[in-house]
């Protein structure tokens, strides 16, 4: 039976984030469907995020902060912490609840208003600093970051992370008052039902190849430098096996030039066109150890695909025993013979697929905003009782 809905009628949400749409991330996606699913559950929502070029509209109920490409990373954009600016619009707008999901300059400002003003307060972590401080070699810079993050979400009444895995690692780091908020799928969205042969031989891809698809930001804490390696050694001696990438980014010109001349890269896609690659496809490679969840292995996992996936606390819950191939990714050669097994022996995929598909029907959007507005009811309540 389908659990009644939770509603959020009279509660009004400002989130403060530094990415959001038209950046194009797992946080800022999810933060898009949180906006949409909390304002179709009868809540009024303020969204407090940064500048973006490409922009082309002006919501109402968006107040965009004047940022900058981060030096190191032009993709993200980094603005000041308004603290000033943001106390004063909080005051103004009057929210039940403040939901602050990034540390940084616009986080920042509205963890300081929400502080200040006494409004109820709720963050959530996205990013493992720990995986990358490792990724980066920060040394004893990841101690200093850590009492940051330990100091930053410490005012909140609840912090969300997106498994049990990342909830275990904040707490071990002292993070307290720590729930889960998880994440869904479109069953509808992504399907084998859209699969297409006209889309694989109109890519130059042989009907009997296995397709090994990686959709995503293109950038090198993705560990895509070690899907490079075992392509490579895999591009000679196993034609069958083709390679699809899907996305873009920072690291995409070295990673075209460094490929097979048989790999694909599709560019950024989405609506039907990635459903399509998704279930077009026969096996996910998801080689990051920095990602806390992963949205895109509940969607290839509802497309009935294979995942290969890294040897991640995150990775493996969602993984499990039977949903997957977990493997070290940090050595390129388990990489490609894990995928060269799958390709000798593709009579083991059909398993693999349906109960990886069954797994991810079950995570739908619905129930995942259930719990989320739950805890959001919660936290204002307890606010309101304790005033």
């Amino acid at each position: 039976m389908t659990p009644p809905l939770v509603h959020l009628e009279g509660v009004r949400l400002a989130l403060f984030s530094d990415t959001y749409p038209p950046q194009m991330n797992g946080v800022s996606r999810t933060l898009e469907r949180l906006v949409a699913a909390a304002r179709e559950r009868g809540a009024a929502v303020r969204v407090f995020t940064t500048t973006e070029p490409s922009l082309q509209h002006r919501d109402a109920d968006e107040v965009r902060w004047a940022s900058v490409p981060f030096w190191a990373y032009p993709q993200v954009r980094l603005a000041a912490p308004r603290l000033i600016a943001a106390r004063t619009a909080l005051a103004e707008w009057k929210p039940s609840l403040v939901h602050v999901a990034t540390e940084f300059g616009v986080g920042l400002a509205g963890r300081s208003a929400a502080v200040a003003l006494g409004v109820p307060l709720v963050t959530s972590y996205h990013t493992s600093f720990a995986a990358y401080a490792d990724f980066y070699n920060l040394g004893a810079l990841a101690a200093m970051g850590w009492k940051y993050f330990r100091w930053f979400h410490s005012a909140a009444a609840r912090t969300f992370a997106p498994t049990d895995a990342i909830r275990k690692e904040v707490e071990a780091h002292g993070f307290r008052h720590v729930g889960v908020w998880g994440r869904g799928v479109d069953g509808d969205r992504f399907d084998p039902a859209f699969r297409s042969l006209e889309w694989r031989r109109s890519l130059g891809i042989p009907d009997d190849a296995m397709v090994v698809l990686y959709v995503g930001r293109i950038a090198k804490e993705k560990g895509l430098e070690h899907a490079l390696s075992a392509m490579r050694e895999l591009a000679h001696d196993s034609p069958e096996i083709r390679f699809v990438f899907v996305g873009d980014g920072p690291y995409e010109a070295e990673l075209r030039a460094a490929a097979p001349s048989s790999a694909i890269f599709t560019g950024r896609l989405s609506g039907v066109p990635l459903s399509t690659a998704y279930a077009s496809s026969d096996v996910f490679l998801f080689p990051s150890v920095t990602d806390t969840f992963g949205n895109v292995l509940l969607e290839a996992m509802a497309s009935g695909l294979v995942v290969v996936s890294a040897d991640a606390g995150n990775t493996r819950e969602l993984i499990g025993s039977d949903r997957g191939v977990i493997v070290s990714v940090d050595q390129p050669g388990v990489i490609a013979a894990a995928l060269q097994r799958l390709s000798n022996d593709r009579s083991q995929h059909e398993a693999i697929r349906a109960a990886a598909q069954r797994w991810a029907r079950e995570r739908t959007w619905s129930n995942v905003w259930n719990g989320l507005f739950d805890e959001y009811q919660r936290v204002i309540s307890a606010q309101a009782a304790n005033s």
